[in-house]
């Protein structure tokens, strides 16, 4: 890639402190989650657009409502959040700061210099479905081989990859034919289950998928299981309060296609358009009392110490053009998804493995079927 210089600048921000001689900063991400969430109508969607897990966005934002004793947001249930008079307030007082800092940028930046940027970085631009794996590893991916990753959900990755506006697509798909969960999904070959939505609209001849891990779904339930759930028949019949992913993500897909298979009406499952837009909000939302169950993965759930049921194991996996398999940016990425460093990640993490078996090394590309 080419190499160019760029002049660095110390640019002049907004910070919040308390009055008082030892007056309480405030973190500049909470301010940013009310914008956000004032933009996208909920803390999970604001979550999402800052790269934040949920589990750490709700916790600033609860953090910075004791210390100023005022609500910062306010939850509207099956909905989202909308910021209070106080967040409101301080959106205000932020937009006019902004305007006189953009008024004196000439005066108030400090030039640094040049800096060259180097021409050896991958530049590959992923969309891909919420992943705690990849979540992890997006900063120091970024940063090492200037790989850019946006989350989204499974059919919008696929439609940002199929428009040419992404390189590779990141997505899971149950395997709801393979039998029961600790099967190897990951050995069986995408395409062959009719029912697969997302593997269905990429094209065999045009196309390649790169696998990367197997995960566990199943039912996410508060810490003991107080309803004694054991299926998704279980919480229409006791009428729990459930909590669901958006359409088009990959577990939302996973998850119609198990009620159809069982022969449940979503309409019976009370919360059924009760949203959120990654594993940790579903969590969260458990955790919190808003909701009796919801449908995620297992790491998700161990993560805030509750109850956990698996249905089904899924696949995670990369699209990429099959021209470019031997591009050296591709190459370079299959070695990266498969390396010892990935398999440090998966490791602790709860009904996570490699798709390779648990062995880091070289991937091949899976085929797809006619």
């Amino acid at each position: 890639m080419q190499k160019y210089a760029y002049m660095r600048r110390l640019h002049a921000t907004i910070g919040w402190r308390l009055s008082g001689r030892a007056g309480e900063v405030l973190d500049p991400r909470v301010v940013d989650l009310v914008a956000l969430a004032a933009r996208h109508g909920s803390l999970a969607a604001a979550a999402r657009a800052a790269g934040l897990p949920y589990r750490t966005a709700w916790a600033l934002v609860a953090d910075a409502e004791r210390t100023l004793g005022q609500r910062l947001l306010l939850p509207e249930r099956g909905v989202g959040a909308k910021p209070a008079a106080l967040g409101r307030r301080i959106l205000e007082a932020r937009a006019k700061a902004q305007r006189v800092i953009a008024a004196q940028r000439d005066v108030l930046d400090v030039p640094l210099g040049h800096e060259h940027a180097p021409h050896d970085r991958a530049g590959l631009r992923i969309a891909a479905s919420h992943d705690l794996v990849l979540a992890q590893l997006r900063d120091a991916w970024a940063r090492r081989y200037g790989i850019a990753i946006a989350f989204h959900g499974s059919a919008e990755a696929i439609d940002l990859f199929l428009a040419g506006r992404a390189d590779l697509a990141g997505f899971h798909v149950a395997a709801l034919a393979m039998g029961n969960p600790g099967s190897d999904p990951g050995q069986a070959t995408p395409g062959s289950d009719p029912l697969d939505p997302l593997l269905a609209r990429l094209d065999p001849a045009r196309d390649a998928v790169l696998p990367f891990v197997v995960r566990t779904q199943g039912l996410i339930l508060p810490r003991g299981n107080p309803d004694g759930v054991r299926s998704l028949a279980d919480i229409a019949a006791k009428r729990l309060r459930f909590v669901n992913r958006q359409p088009g993500s990959g577990t939302r897909i996973a998850l119609e296609r198990l009620v159809a298979r069982e022969g449940i009406d979503p309409a019976a499952i009370a919360g059924w358009t009760h949203e959120e837009f990654t594993h940790a909000a579903v969590a969260a939302t458990i955790a919190a009392g808003e909701a009796d169950a919801g449908f995620g993965i297992e790491a998700a759930a161990a993560q805030l110490g509750l109850a956990f049921v698996p249905l089904v194991d899924e696949r995670y996996a990369f699209a990429c053009r099959r021209r470019e398999l031997a591009d050296p940016r591709i190459r370079a990425f299959r070695r990266l998804i498969a390396s010892p460093a990935v398999a440090k990640v998966v490791a602790p993490l709860p009904g996570y493995r490699l798709a390779s078996g648990g062995r880091p090394g070289h991937l091949r590309a899976i085929r797809l079927r006619p």
